[in-house]
């Protein structure tokens, strides 16, 4: 390695030290019960009004899991992903790979009734990490207790997106870079990864595993190519419509299942499929796959807190949106 090379990958650890301790800072200002005082029935407001929809329309767990997920991965957990776009600038939300999220009208009926109990109180930051929380729960997923006391984010920028948010293309090293930047090691990759047990996908997230993987009109050689002709007969060229199931057979269940097809060279994404090639993460799918999740549930819980710890805004910083998709 020369000088240069050596240089750089040493700012490189240094600034993914200098992002844990800032992280780690702001952290320590989220705590359990947080609106105990000010809204002491915020918790409750919340569950029951997500409950109201999920009872209703179960698949909405996944994208609103997704949500919190691709919100904390762009400037942290702040709720900038539920800002809408302005004359002037274009948000988080109209970028492509925001555009299939789902659940807002979820958000906003939890905001409006917290709302009601307790004017300007509780982050629409906070709301979204509760609300994915509850309806992981409530399809009989893992719970995990959320430390609370997120602010308002005041900036949502389309851009921002692209860098920061891992692609389902991704490869494995793009992969752990990403999860780094953010304080979240390999094992949080690998379990996090396990949230596409439940939700579908547009054909466009993948096709180029179907049909044209190298520019040769070829196919993914790292996918089952059964899976592949299964694929294909849902999926055709530039099919921007169709959506497929994320774990075939069970993805309005939140189980191991996913690893099992992973396992299989059955992942739909290439992100997925990534994870057979790094020792650690492989390791991690074979575990789960052959002990029917014995790890899962409280991997997930503890990697989902960590997740939503990410680059938080505390204290004085940020706002408390009175509508979750404008600024104040």
């Amino acid at each position: 390695m020369g000088i240069r090379q050596k240089l750089l990958s040493f700012l490189f650890s240094q600034l993914i030290l200098v992002l844990m301790v800032s992280n780690h800072n702001n952290a320590m200002g989220l705590k359990l019960g947080y609106y105990h005082k000010t809204c002491p029935n915020a918790e409750s407001i919340i569950s029951k009004t997500t409950y109201r929809f999920i009872s209703r329309a179960p698949t909405l767990a996944a994208p609103l899991l997704r949500m919190h997920f691709h919100d904390c991965f762009v400037r942290g957990c702040d709720g900038s992903v539920l800002l809408n776009s302005t004359k002037t600038s274009i948000s988080e939300k109209d970028a492509i790979p925001n555009q299939s999220l789902r659940g807002y009208h979820v958000i906003d009926a939890v905001k409006s009734a917290v709302e009601e109990a307790c004017p300007g109180v509780v982050s629409c930051a906070d709301i979204l990490a509760l609300v994915a929380r509850d309806s992981v729960s409530m399809i009989h997923g893992p719970y995990w207790k959320v430390p609370l006391g997120r602010r308002d984010g005041r900036v949502s920028i389309l851009n921002e997106v692209f860098a920061e948010l891992p692609a389902p293309f991704a490869n494995i090293t793009q992969l752990k870079q990403m999860f780094a930047a953010k304080g979240l090691n390999t094992k949080d990759l690998a379990v996090l990864s396990g949230g596409h047990t439940i939700g579908t996908s547009h054909c466009l997230g993948f096709t180029n595993r179907l049909y044209n993987f190298t520019g040769k009109g070829d196919t993914d050689p790292s996918m089952d190519p059964n899976y592949i002709v299964k694929l294909k007969q849902k999926c055709k060229p530039r099919d921007t419509t169709a959506l497929v199931e994320m774990d075939p057979g069970s993805f309005k269940t939140f189980d191991e299942a996913y690893y099992t097809l992973v396992a299989k060279r059955r992942g739909l994404f290439q992100s997925d499929s990534a994870l057979l090639d790094d020792p650690e993460t492989k390791a991690y799918v074979i575990l789960q796959a052959s002990t029917h999740g014995s790890t899962f549930a409280k991997d997930f819980a503890e990697s989902m807190v960590k997740m939503g710890q990410v680059g938080v805004l505390t204290g004085n910083q940020g706002e408390i949106r009175k509508h979750c998709a404008l600024v104040n």
